[in-house]
């Protein structure tokens, strides 16, 4: 879908992947961390440059992970605030309506996706 006219609420690039990032895709899940992870948990998560959002992320929008794009369902009420300071955040591919968790994004039930270095993460204004 074309989406060059639309508002980029948040763009970021994974820098690294940790060993077991590609474990939590049995859970459908995927954990986001700037490069300020501890490394108690950096195993476990796609390490992405840390940038500010132009927008507040509300369901509805889109999250684009390279080519796949998925709706985003409920937004935790720590999301916001923990993706600009810190780049931390859980992404859920459950299509769960209510956020059970503070700092989880929920979007659709979809395919997990294939992360690399350098792929790019977007939230759209749909």
């Amino acid at each position: 879908m074309d989406r060059s006219n639309a508002k980029i609420i948040y763009e970021t690039q994974v820098q690294d992947i940790g060993a077991e990032a590609k474990e939590f895709a049995e859970i459908k899940m995927l954990i986001l961390f700037g490069n300020e992870a501890p490394d108690a948990l950096r195993s476990s998560c796609y390490i992405i440059a840390v940038n500010p959002l132009q927008g507040t992320i509300v369901p509805g929008m889109i999250l684009q992970i390279d080519d796949h794009e998925y709706q985003i369902t409920a937004v935790g009420n720590e999301v916001q605030r923990n993706l600009g300071n810190l780049g931390h955040i859980a992404i859920s591919l459950t299509g769960k309506q209510t956020a059970e968790l503070p700092g989880t994004l929920y979007v659709e039930n979809g395919n997990y996706p294939d992360i690399i270095k350098g792929s790019t993460l977007k939230i759209i204004e749909n």
